[in-house]
């Protein structure tokens, strides 16, 4: 069963959310001939303050 883990800023769209799984899980079928059925997605949405870029929060920098 492949599982993919993806994480970003939160903010995206219920619809960006989904054409993310959608995505990654059909990438994952052409990449390794595995069953769509098996295929499972995890979105790790991050609060912008809890994300690091060059020693600053994404929030600060406005991400």
């Amino acid at each position: 069963m492949p599982f993919a883990q993806i994480y970003m800023l939160e903010g995206r769209t219920e619809e960006q959310k989904r054409a993310v799984i959608e995505k990654v899980t059909q990438a994952l079928v052409d990449a390794i001939d595995a069953p769509q059925q098996n295929v499972r997605v995890w979105i790790h949405e991050l609060p912008k303050e809890n994300w690091g870029i060059a020693g600053q929060t994404a929030k600060s920098l406005g991400r």
